[in-house]
C-alpha cells in the first residue's frame, strides 16, 4: 500500500476519535511535538525503524516525542500503530493528522519576517489583519532576519507581500540596469 494512503487513513480515525472525545486541540498539538521530534531528532527515525529495538522501548521514545504528557487517545494510538507494524509511517501519519486538522478548522500559517524584533502589538495587528482576510485562524511565526535592511515580508497561505528595503533597493537596480 502507498504510504500516502496509509498515512492518510489513519490521520482520519484519529482525527475522528479526537472529535469524538473533544481532543482535537491536544492530539493536534502533540502531533505537533511528533512531527516536530523527527525533524530536530534525526536519529528518531533510524531507531524507531530498527526491528531489533523492542515494542515496548519503541513506544517510550514515541511517547516521550509526544511531549511531557501525552493524552490516552496519543497514547492508544501509538500503542495500535506499534501492533499493526506501521510504526515506520508515523511521521507521516502525524504530519497528515497536523494538515486534515488544519483544513477542518481553518487554520492558516502564516509568517512575518523583519529586520528587526517586532513588538507584541504589532505582531498581533499583522496576525488580525491576516486573520480578517482569510477568515479563518492564523498560526503565526516570526522571523529577524537582518539581511532585509528594513521593512517586512509577510507570507500566509499562498499569498505573499514583499515589502523589504533589500527587495525595492533591488527593483531600483534592476531599473537602472536596462
Amino acid at each position: 500500500m502507498d504510504i500516502g494512503v496509509i498515512s492518510v487513513r489513519y490521520a482520519r480515525a484519529l482525527l475522528k476519535s479526537a472529535a469524538d472525545q473533544k481532543l482535537e486541540e491536544q492530539v493536534y498539538q502533540e502531533m505537533m511535538t511528533i512531527a516536530k521530534s523527527y525533524l530536530e531528532v534525526p536519529q528518531l527515525r533510524h531507531t524507531i525503524d530498527n526491528p531489533m529495538l523492542s515494542k515496548d522501548k519503541k513506544e517510550g521514545l514515541l511517547l516521550a516525542a509526544a511531549g511531557e504528557k501525552p493524552c490516552q487517545l496519543t497514547r492508544n494510538f501509538i500503542q495500535l500503530v506499534l501492533k499493526e507494524d506501521r510504526e515506520n509511517v508515523l511521521q507521516f501519519m502525524a504530519n497528515s493528522y497536523i494538515t486534515l486538522y488544519r483544513k477542518q478548522k481553518n487554520v492558516i500559517r502564516g509568517k512575518l519576517t523583519t529586520a528587526a524584533r517586532v513588538s507584541a502589538q504589532t505582531e498581533q495587528k499583522m496576525r488580525q489583519m491576516v486573520e480578517s482576510k482569510t477568515n479563518g485562524t492564523v498560526e503565526f511565526e516570526t522571523e529577524v532576519n537582518p539581511d532585509i535592511i528594513g521593512g517586512f515580508i509577510l507570507e500566509y497561505d499562498t499569498f505573499r507581500m514583499d515589502a523589504s528595503v533589500k527587495t525595492k533597493l533591488n527593483n531600483i537596480l534592476n531599473t537602472l540596469k536596462k
